[in-house]
């Protein structure tokens, strides 16, 4: 795959998960790293998010490809704090080549509040992903480099399922959202070789998905129970990705490789589009 020798990537949720996978790819073919990541849990959500220690050890992983990361915490929710931690990395690297919109969460399981976990979904995975967006590409921009964006939105970004439940509403919401989002960008900024995509990934080994509830929710599906994850099934044969198969994915998006793709929701789901 083309060097990305002397490029810069900024990455959000980077502590774990499809984050880190992203950092540790992106390192192996030359790129810096700007990576933030909220590293405290949020209420209304059901699983624990990255530690402070997970960020740690994604810096380490990154120096252990030869490349430098700035590991910062913020939460993509408050512009000003994603601008300060963007702001340090930059000022450091000197320059922005590649963004990698990938904070998210998820809750699917009943909640007595359903108005937060609507808003705390929403406001992470699409005010969130515009938050990023408004924080970097203006470097992107100045520099006139051209440069590439990639917004994590999910399987559910491009078939919803049925839920009574507000966080797997709200999640199908903002992941199908981010697709308005990216076009919008794509058209607008193509004239400048900046390119814009989605990807769009079924299940995936994360802290998201491999934990206690997610566990007991299996659980309870495969004793009959209606938890909704009946109908989250791959066409293929394998029930869940590993995080480093989007990583190669997202390297080949942001690459000179693919320098004239943009516009584009790009399924990473093991045909469970068409199924």
């Amino acid at each position: 795959m083309t060097s990305l020798d002397g490029k810069v990537a900024f990455i959000t949720g980077v502590a774990r998960g499809q984050g880190r996978a992203h950092a540790v790819k992106l390192a192996s073919l030359g790129a810096d790293v700007i990576g933030v990541d909220i590293c405290k849990d949020i209420d209304s959500m059901d699983y624990p998010n990255a530690t402070r220690e997970d960020l740690e050890e994604t810096v380490r992983l990154v120096e252990a490809q030869g490349r430098r990361m700035i590991g910062r915490i913020a939460d993509v929710r408050d512009q000003d704090d994603l601008a300060d931690a963007f702001g340090a990395g930059h000022a450091r690297f000197g320059r922005l080549d590649i963004i990698v919109a990938n904070a998210g969460i998820v809750r699917l399981t009943d909640s007595d509040d359903r108005r937060s976990v609507w808003r705390d979904i929403v406001d992470t995975n699409l005010t969130g992903v515009w938050n990023t967006v408004e924080v970097a590409l203006p470097a992107m921009r100045t520099a006139g480099r051209g440069g590439s964006v990639v917004i994590t939105s999910s399987s559910a970004g491009l078939k919803g399922t049925g839920s009574d439940r507000a966080g797997s509403q709200a999640y199908t919401a903002a992941k199908r959202g981010l697709v308005g989002l990216m076009q919008a960008l794509a058209n607008q900024y193509a004239p400048e070789w900046i390119r814009v995509n989605t990807i769009h990934p079924t299940g995936v080994v994360s802290g998201m998905t491999m934990n206690a509830t997610m566990e007991r929710l299996f659980a309870a599906a495969a004793a009959g129970e209606d938890t909704g994850m009946a109908s989250m099934q791959n066409a293929l044969p394998i029930a869940i990705l590993q995080a480093e198969d989007i990583a190669n994915a997202v390297a080949w998006l942001v690459s000179e490789e693919a320098k004239f793709v943009t516009g584009v929701a790009l399924p990473l789901d093991a045909g469970f589009a068409v199924r």
